[in-house]
């Protein structure tokens, strides 16, 4: 299977934890008829006309580049209580055997970025030995967005049952190894995180420019069926109208640049390089991944 790909100077791994099924409703305010007049882009990778169900993936991507290897989002990790989120809860993958399979020893990360606190991007931030919870990754920096830390740990308003325990089990535990990050901040010569609120206060997308240029965007679009359509929201937005405001931004400065927009949940080939067309975008060439 074809998992890794160069991009200029850059060598891209695709790391697949989980895979599973969704209904629309996580696009309340996507039309019926709007995935039927998008089947061309939608089936069979994101979409299942005969049972109107979404596929989703949860997958890390690492980065090697200018010398570091840069892991963004960490997925859900095994043995979390998520009673909240019954389909994550007590996960059991191999994601530690898949990180060997890509060759990626945990010791040699340099750098984790979560692009937003949410329990599907940071659970293997952290690994449980002998009961307890220790980094997954000793050697390497954490970068959270400060406005992500703020609103979902304990003194703000995101701080639920379900951040409480996502804070005890995949946040506190690397606290010495946190850098916390606001606006924009550059990781490398060739990447740099910038601000991207919306889905969450501190959403951020990387981006990286080793001579082909990406642009990882975490939550910014969940389905494809967002690249036609930007303006339609995901029902985990915490601000839905930012999140179409800095979707739109994100995609205009990915098609302007012919950047692959590569978002965490999509399965297929994983992110395309899209072009605008007025206030909509299509997708003009996949990534030359092997299809999941």
């Amino acid at each position: 299977m074809n998992g890794r790909i160069k991009l200029g100077r850059a060598m891209l791994t695709r790391v697949v934890e989980h895979q599973f099924d969704a209904g629309t409703v996580l696009f309340p305010a996507t039309p019926n008829e709007a995935w039927s007049a998008n089947a061309d882009l939608l089936v069979p990778d994101f979409y299942d006309p005969q049972t109107a169900l979404l596929r989703l993936a949860i997958q890390t991507w690492i980065v090697e580049v200018d010398g570091l290897t840069v892991l963004i989002d960490t997925g859900i990790g095994n043995d979390r209580d998520r009673p909240h989120l019954p389909t994550l809860s007590h996960l059991s993958s191999d994601f530690p055997a898949a990180l060997e399979r890509a060759g990626v020893d945990p010791a040699d990360v340099d750098v984790v970025v979560n692009t937003h606190l949410h329990t599907d991007h940071v659970g293997w931030n952290t690994t449980q030995v002998d009961g307890a919870w220790v980094p997954t990754f000793p050697n390497a920096r954490y970068l959270m967005h400060d406005a992500d830390h703020r609103h979902f740990g304990p003194d703000g308003p995101g701080h639920d049952d379900g951040a409480r325990l996502l804070f005890a089990d995949s946040i506190d535990p690397v606290a010495h190894q946190i850098q916390l990050w606001d606006d924009n901040y550059q990781i490398s010569e060739s990447l740099w995180l910038r601000t991207a609120s919306g889905h969450t206060p501190g959403s951020s997308v990387v981006w990286l420019d080793a001579g082909v240029p990406a642009v990882f965007v975490g939550d910014l679009t969940h389905c494809p069926v967002q690249i036609p359509r930007p303006g339609d929201v995901c029902a985990f937005d915490v601000d839905p109208e930012e999140a179409v405001v800095t979707r739109r931004r994100i995609f205009t400065e990915a098609a302007r640049r012919r950047a692959a927009v590569v978002p965490t949940h999509y399965p297929g080939r994983g992110g395309a390089r899209i072009v605008a067309r007025g206030d909509r975008f299509r997708v003009d060439d996949w990534l030359d991944l092997d299809p999941i």
